[in-house]
């Protein structure tokens, strides 16, 4: 290669990166768009703020509101029980102490029960058979845990759908969260 094409080619990206940035109405076949994020949208190191998550539904205009947790009851092999999001079973551990608001499972618990957490108790909503107190409180990480009737909330990581009751009675501590 000689001096001259070296010089063409070391300056080509600071020339397509001048030509991004400009404004250009349409980029060049040769420029992938998906790199260069619009002025409009978050760089991919940013978080978008006011775009929700994948798995997050967007709040509708009127709303203008976090997403509401409906908490529900199911009934299974293992009787009735709570779910939360998407229909997972919600757990309760009988290591916590009701009413506390202290939860004992950190950790390496804590990634194979995560806990039930939300924003905001406004966030909150019972269905019809949910009759105890819904209530939040604060993790040591800082996080807002769901409580009912004063015991702490958790899922089990092992639970992958709606009607899952995997963690029913594991060690004897781990129990779906009756109604």
């Amino acid at each position: 290669m000689d001096r001259r094409q070296r010089l063409v080619a070391a300056g080509l990206p600071l020339v397509l990166l001048v030509a991004a940035c400009s404004g250009a109405a349409t980029p060049s076949p040769s420029t992938p768009v998906a790199s260069v994020p619009a002025a409009s949208e978050p760089a991919a190191s940013e978080p978008a703020a006011s775009q929700p998550a994948a798995s997050e539904p967007a709040a509708s205009a009127s709303e203008g509101t976090a997403e509401t947790y409906e908490v529900k009851v199911a009934s299974g092999t293992v009787g009735s029980y709570l779910t939360g999001e998407d229909g997972k079973t919600l757990y309760t551990f009988k290591n916590d102490a009701v009413g506390s608001g202290k939860s004992t499972c950190s950790g390496g618990c804590a990634t194979k029960w995560p806990a039930f957490t939300v924003d905001s108790k406004d966030q909150l909503k019972a269905g019809a058979g949910v009759t105890g107190a819904l209530d939040v409180f604060t993790r040591d990480d800082g996080s807002m845990q769901v409580s009912y009737k004063g015991a702490p909330l958790y899922y089990y990581a092992a639970d992958t759908k709606a009607g899952d009751t995997m963690g029913q009675g594991i060690g004897g501590v781990w129990f779906v969260a009756n109604p």
